[in-house]
């Protein structure tokens, strides 16, 4: 796969018709500010009619309560289909069963399934629950057995940083989709040439799931740096922010127009499924979707508590 070229007379975001999909990645907030922040955040957000909200569970499970508050909230007061984050760290098959079963009885439905990052306390190395799930090909088979969820699992166009190889890499992915996952979503990335070799290599090992891009919009270089892994981060970029990070409001057009092209290229090789890492933050990923089409096509959610 690769991306067409763009016509040197035609804008760079004229006559896009809007025929693109979206999800939005939120995180639980910690204190009543974020709460409020987070709300207003699906309540500028919602209007898009995303296909999935996703809710980000902690490291260790660390905000399993608060992941579960929110999607519990957004079942109960939103019209938004939640999507649950959940891993295999710090917990026996029991604990997450019982966390499944809650979560199917609130009315969810969508559970995206992660092996997740180990506690600071493991020194940065996975170590499965000794009557834990092993890893997210497992963890998406359990669920797969307990109930007909739709799943979701992460995949990385530059490769997992603990991974063998690209192949092994790979593989894992195809192990996730056959036990069961209907999709992936990637990691964020800033080259469209390594999504489509990823796609690519994807569809030579025999995997045929969707595998939509994740898209993180630059809110701070400095918070990029540390969430990158193994994630390139071009010279361009870099020099694109240089002496912004003082300056929030010129950081934030520049992000927005930054992420924006970045979806126009992936559009004009094909792609029309986008996910939002939005950081509970809604006004640069309103404003990519304005830029690539979509306009509202719901009423603002409700945020009553």
């Amino acid at each position: 796969m690769t991306a067409a070229p763009r016509p040197a007379e035609m804008p760079l975001f004229g006559e896009l018709p809007g025929d693109i999909s979206v999800s939005f990645e939120f995180f639980p907030p910690k204190t009543e500010k974020m709460e409020a922040q987070l709300w207003d955040a699906i309540t500028q957000l919602a209007p898009l009619a995303p296909k999935f909200v996703s809710v980000t569970y902690g490291a260790g499970g660390s905000t399993r309560e608060r992941t579960h508050a929110t999607v519990s909230r957004l079942v109960r007061k939103t019209d938004l289909v939640p999507a649950a984050h959940l891993t295999c760290v710090g917990a026996s098959r029991g604990e997450i069963d019982e966390i499944v079963d809650q979560y199917w009885e609130a009315g969810v439905r969508h559970i995206v399934a992660l092996r997740g990052d180990p506690p600071p306390t493991d020194e940065g190395v996975f170590k499965p629950h000794p009557e834990g799930y092993t890893c997210a090909a497992d963890l998406v088979a359990g669920l797969k057995a307990r109930h007909d969820f739709d799943i979701s699992v992460a995949a990385y166009p530059e490769i997992h940083p603990e991974a063998l190889s690209p192949e092994a890499d790979l593989d894992n992915l195809k192990r996730k989709i056959d036990a069961g996952a209907s999709r992936a979503i990637t990691q964020f990335f800033f080259s469209t040439d390594a999504y489509f070799r990823f796609m690519d290599k994807a569809l030579a090992a025999g995997i045929d799931a969707p595998i939509i891009p994740g898209i993180m919009p630059v809110t701070s270089f400095a918070a990029i740096r540390r969430m990158s892994g193994n994630t390139q981060i071009p010279d361009w970029l870099e020099a694109m922010f240089e002496g912004l990070d003082e300056r929030p409001g010129p950081r934030a057009l520049v992000a927005a127009v930054a992420a924006a092209d970045l979806c126009k290229r992936l559009y004009d090789g094909g792609v029309r499924d986008y996910h939002f890492y939005t950081l509970n933050k809604a006004e640069q990923t309103y404003a990519i979707c304005q830029l690539l089409g979509l306009r509202p096509q719901t009423k603002p959610t409700e945020t009553a508590a």
